[in-house]
């Protein structure tokens, strides 16, 4: 119970990869952490690309971000939806600015460059973003979970135990 008091967003929206979604909230709340699912609405119901629902707990707009202490970004199509938000950017960016945990799979890595932030940073993702990523400044490693800093990052479902080993202990640590 090494997270007991630690609150962490996870972000949601259409076509979230079902078990990057998932799979760390589970861990996550097994831990101890209150995770809040936050969408662009308050309790609608997104339904990820494997047809498993996820309701959100908050808007994006209602949430205190002062609250938390980490936020997650799932991978799917889901990320090309969130960072057209400002309020995710908003959000994205202010988790950068005070150095708490931010976690990104998959396609997750398209909210972290659309907030600007992984110039110098050592992450990994789906390969299909590789170019993205570098195109965006950052230092790009074909490994099933990396932590620079604050930012832990992963390629892909079969890499979820390896990403939450590295997202848990960057609260640990």
């Amino acid at each position: 119970m090494s997270l007991v008091n630690k609150k962490i967003i996870a972000l949601v929206s259409a076509d979230f990869e079902d078990l990057e979604l998932w799979y760390p909230i589970y861990r996550l709340r097994e831990a101890g952490a209150i995770v809040d699912l936050v969408g662009e609405e308050t309790n609608k119901e997104y339904i990820g690309k494997y047809g498993v629902p996820a309701v959100s707990t908050f808007s994006f707009s209602e949430i205190k971000k002062e609250e938390y202490d980490g936020i997650l970004v799932p991978g799917g199509w889901s990320p090309d939806k969130l960072r057209r938000f400002p309020e995710v950017i908003d959000l994205i960016t202010y988790f950068n600015e005070q150095k708490k945990p931010i976690g990104q799979i998959c396609h997750a890595g398209w909210v972290l460059i659309s907030a600007g932030i992984l110039k110098g940073v050592n992450v990994t993702s789906t390969p299909g973003i590789k170019d993205d990523m570098t195109n965006a400044g950052a230092i790009w490693h074909d490994v099933p979970a990396i932590t620079d800093g604050h930012i832990i990052s992963s390629r892909r479902p079969p890499d979820l135990p390896e990403y939450m080993k590295h997202y848990i202990a960057a609260f640990e640590g």
